[in-house]
C-alpha cells in the first residue's frame, strides 16, 4: 500500500525479520546502514529490538522510525522517532478513564522487558496527584506459556482494576488467567494488544475489557470532525479491500503512518540534498522536526527537535470489547 516513488525518487524497501531479538535487530540495522546504504531505518514492531535499532541509528546518524514505543528522549535516541503513541500518552488515556469510572486500586501484570517497564513507569507518572495507585506488580516473559502464579498474586487483593501490559495474541494469555482466577473487576489492555488477535485468542474471556488504542482502530466510529477520520478511513478502505473486513491492526497502521510521514518530508529534503548522502539524512531529520502537525491513522503528530514522541495527551481512545467487537467509549 506504500507508494512506489516519492518526489520523483523510487522507493527501495528492504525487509529483514529480527524475530523480536535485539541481537538480530542490531545486526540487521548495521547491514542496512553499511551494506545497503539506506537513508531511513524502520522498526522494530517490539520495544526491545526497536531500542537496539535506535542505538545503531544514533551511532550512524541515520533517521529511525519505530513501530513500537521506545524512550525517545533526545539524549538517548537523537535520531529515533516513535510512530506508535508513547506509553506516557496512552497512560494518560487509561488513567483518565480509571478516574472517570471510580477506580482507586490497580494491579499490574506485564512483560518483564522495556515495554512493560516503560508502561508501569508512565502509568505511575500519570497517577501522580490522583487517588489511584498500584497495589501489586507482577511480571512475565514474552515466552512464558503460563502466568498462573502471577495471576494468583495480582488478584489476591481484589483491586478495582488490573492493567495487562502485553502485545498481540500474547495479551490474551494473562487476561484469560485473571478470569480463570475468578477476577470480576475491570481489566485494561494497552495499545500493543489493540488487534483482533486479542478477541480471537481470548474469546469470551476478554469480553468487557477496556483497550487503549489509536483512533484509526475504530475509524468508522470517529466523529466526522476528528483530525484522523479521513486518513484513517483511507487506510482502512484500502487495507480491507485487500485483506478482508476487520483485518486492520495497529501495526499496519504504524507502517501506513510512516508512509504518510515520508510523503511529507522526502520532497522537502530533496530540495537541499541527494539520497544516499549524510546531508540527505540530516535533511530528512530537519524536515520532520519542522513539518508541523501531521494527521495520521493513529492520531496527530508534531515532532520537534526536543519532542520525538510526537503525539499529545488527547491522542488515545478507550475501546471496550462488546459482543466481540470494539466499541468506542466517550471521553
Amino acid at each position: 500500500l506504500w507508494p512506489t516513488s516519492i518526489g520523483g525518487e523510487k522507493l527501495n524497501v528492504i525487509i529483514l525479520d529480527d524475530a523480536t531479538d535485539p541481537t538480530n535487530a542490531t545486526k540487521n540495522a548495521r547491514r542496512f546502514v553499511t551494506d545497503d546504504k539506506v537513508d531511513i531505518l524502520m522498526g522494530s514492531a517490539a520495544t526491545p529490538p526497536a531500542n537496539a535499532v535506535a542505538a545503531v541509528a544514533a551511532e550512524t546518524g541515520t533517521m529511525h522510525m519505530t513501530f513500537a514505543p521506545i524512550d525517545v528522549a533526545t539524549g538517548k535516541a537523537p535520531w529515533s522517532y516513535n510512530t506508535p503513541q508513547s506509553t506516557l500518552v496512552m497512560s494518560h488515556a487509561i488513567v483518565a478513564h480509571m478516574k472517570k469510572t471510580g477506580v482507586k486500586t490497580v494491579g499490574f501484570i506485564g512483560y518483564a522487558d522495556a515495554y512493560g517497564e516503560l508502561f508501569l513507569r508512565d502509568m505511575k507518572v500519570k497517577m501522580a496527584g490522583t487517588d489511584i495507585k498500584f497495589v501489586s506488580e507482577e511480571r512475565f516473559a514474552r515466552t512464558d506459556t503460563s502466568v498462573t502464579g502471577q495471576a494468583l498474586k495480582v488478584t489476591a487483593g481484589n483491586p478495582d482494576a488490573i492493567l495487562v501490559v502485553a502485545s498481540g495474541s500474547g495479551a490474551a494469555m494473562p487476561h484469560k488467567a485473571l478470569i480463570e482466577r475468578g477476577y470480576k473487576g475491570k481489566i485494561y489492555q494497552t495499545h500493543g494488544a489493540a488487534s483482533r488477535d486479542l478477541m480471537r485468542v481470548g474469546g469470551k474471556d476478554v469480553e468487557g475489557a477496556f483497550v487503549v488504542a489509536g483512533p484509526g482502530v475504530v475509524a468508522e466510529q470517529l466523529p466526522a470532525n476528528h483530525p484522523s477520520k479521513q486518513v484513517a478511513m483511507a487506510h482502512v478502505t484500502a487495507w480491507e479491500k485487500i485483506y478482508g473486513v476487520n483485518s486492520r491492526n495497529p501495526f499496519a497502521g504504524h507502517a501506513y503512518d510512516a508512509s504518510v510521514i515520508l510523503q511529507k518530508i522526502i520532497p522537502i529534503a530533496l530540495k537541499t540534498a541527494k539520497p544516499g548522502t549524510k546531508e540527505f539524512r540530516g535533511a530528512l531529520k530537519a524536515a520532520l522536526e519542522n513539518a508541523g502537525p501531521i494527521a495520521l491513522f493513529h492520531g496527530t503528530v508534531n515532532y520537534t527537535a526536543t519532542n520525538h514522541a510526537g503525539y499529545t495527551d488527547d491522542t488515545g481512545v478507550i475501546m471496550q470489547i462488546v459482543n466481540g467487537d470494539w466499541k468506542l467509549q466517550a471521553k
